[in-house]
């Protein structure tokens, strides 16, 4: 298939996971992580509709930024406090929040670029040694925490799920973050503003849309295997 079809085809299993789930959001951001992909790929993608582009790496996205000027950039890997300043101003979202640390680096960066930036807060559910993100017993006081970093906005909530032998099995991780989502969504803390949930990649994302997920981060799905 052609990227386009790809793209196609990705967006009718959302369509079929929203319709198939009492649970399902409205509407769901189809986010394309650009990892490894070439930039006449990634013109592909955004010619057939894609708007948004994950990198995980910050030196990556740096190197295809300014090719695209009119796609939003999420930063979407691990963050490390000493990268930040390369992305202060240029991405719409940061998923990867894992720490106070990297909390306050953010925030003394955006307040010298007098600008807000917007971040999801990782949370490993699974509570692997090998991923990053808070637990889940951390998420209330981190959540509180976040009142003292006003150039610091969070708006949701991300995880990645855990490397199962079948996609069904990751459910009950998404449905337990989608339950926390709600929890501190409805304390409706006004330092907070709780509205992305962003889970599910290209193994798993149909199951993510069903249990709630409101951005899913697609590659391989899009732009086949990466090599």
């Amino acid at each position: 298939m052609t990227i386009a079809e790809s793209i196609e085809t990705v967006k009718e299993n959302i369509a079929r996971a929203q319709a198939a789930s009492q649970f399902a959001a409205p509407s769901v951001l189809l986010l394309g992580v650009t990892k490894t992909q070439t930039i006449e790929k990634m013109r592909q993608a955004e010619a057939a509709g894609i708007t948004d582009f994950g990198e995980n790496r910050v030196q990556e996205m740096m190197s295809k930024y300014d090719e695209f000027p009119q796609i939003n950039w999420h930063l979407i890997g691990h963050l490390q406090t000493n990268k930040v300043k390369y992305i202060i101003g240029k991405t719409v979202l940061i998923h990867s929040l894992d720490s106070i640390a990297l909390a306050q680096e953010i925030e003394k960066r955006s307040a010298a670029a007098d600008l807000v930036t917007n971040a999801l807060v990782q949370i490993n559910i699974a509570e692997e040694e090998t991923k990053s993100g808070i637990h889940e017993e951390e998420l209330a006081d981190f959540l509180q925490a976040m009142a003292d970093y006003p150039h610091l906005r969070i708006q949701g909530l991300m995880t990645i799920g855990p490397h199962v032998e079948a996609p069904e099995e990751i459910r009950p991780v998404f449905a337990e973050l989608r339950k926390l989502f709600e929890r501190e969504k409805q304390k409706a803390l006004p330092h907070l503003d709780l509205r992305y949930l962003s889970m599910g990649m290209s193994y798993d994302y149909p199951i993510a849309v069903e249990e709630g997920a409101n951005i899913v981060r697609v590659g391989s799905s899009i732009f086949g295997a990466r090599y």
